[in-house]
């Protein structure tokens, strides 16, 4: 029997993109603190930019829940030790007591870090 071949960079970065997804719809801030990097940025359609530490802390709070993540496209680029992950998602969350569906257009920066993928930043816009 063949060994089964190695995961392609670009398999590495989808499944830390899934993954980060998967998180986020179980309010897992364990699990997205360790697949966002230290220094992690979020910038949210305001325009705010947020430092992961308060993101996660709001999370934990209960002002941001995940309930459905729709996707719609992804495409995932890989250079090097870096990648981008864009992508149109319906997204339904509560954000600030506020439950809608949202047309969001997400772009995520990624690094490797050892053998893992991390997030250096994420912005999130309409579409």
């Amino acid at each position: 029997m063949q060994p089964s071949p190695a995961p392609s960079t670009h398999d590495e970065v989808t499944t830390a993109f899934q993954a980060y997804l998967q998180a986020m719809l179980d309010g897992d801030t364990d699990a997205l603190d360790n697949l966002l990097a230290d220094g992690c940025t979020l910038t949210h359609l305001t325009g705010y930019v947020q430092p992961k530490d308060e993101w996660l802390s709001q999370m934990r709070a209960g002002q941001f829940l995940y309930h459905r993540i729709e996707e719609k496209s992804v495409t995932v680029e890989v250079e090097g030790s870096t990648a981008r992950v864009s992508g149109r998602f319906i997204t339904d969350a509560t954000v600030y007591g506020t439950r809608a569906n949202w047309r969001l257009q997400m772009t995520m920066d990624y690094a490797r870090q050892g053998d893992t993928w991390s997030v250096v930043r994420s912005a999130a816009t309409t579409w």
